[in-house]
């Protein structure tokens, strides 16, 4: 199977403490370890906020795709992911998400089955299906 697209990013420096950058420049971020775990944190950003936002555009896009497959008309829509870095058992990390889709004007029933049909084409959804635990919010 051929790609579609494929993106490119290069880590530099010191892990967390470094610097990410796409191929094509268009990123180009400092990184810091977050206040949370003990590093200096303020505007520098981090690997679980870089994923939080990957995965809320993603699965924002999942969104709307199965909104209009089955023809109901959004307005307005958000989602927030939070990613969450948790100790391991045996240890070692892993992550966790949190996904708020926000659909005003949609009723209740059809908001949560959008967002349980979005969570089946994203491909964040399935690259993280099994790996770590994703927990979905529909609010109208």
């Amino acid at each position: 199977m051929s790609a579609l697209y494929t993106a490119e990013a290069i880590a530099v420096g010191a892990g967390r403490d470094g610097e990410v950058r796409s191929s094509d420049g268009v990123i180009d971020e400092q990184l810091a370890v977050p206040k949370e775990l003990g590093g200096p944190g303020g505007d520098k950003t981090n690997p679980e906020q870089l994923f939080a936002a990957g995965y809320a555009a993603c699965f924002h896009s999942a969104l709307q795709l199965v909104a209009r497959q089955q023809s109901v008309r959004l307005t307005e829509t958000s989602i927030t992911a939070k990613v969450s870095l948790l100790p391991k058992d045996g240890g070692g990390y892993q992550l966790a998400v949190a996904l708020s889709a926000h659909l005003p004007g949609v009723e209740q029933g059809k908001a949560d089955q959008l967002v349980v049909a979005a969570h089946e084409v994203c491909p964040y959804s399935n690259a993280t299906r099994g790996n770590i635990e994703v927990a979905l919010e529909a609010r109208v």
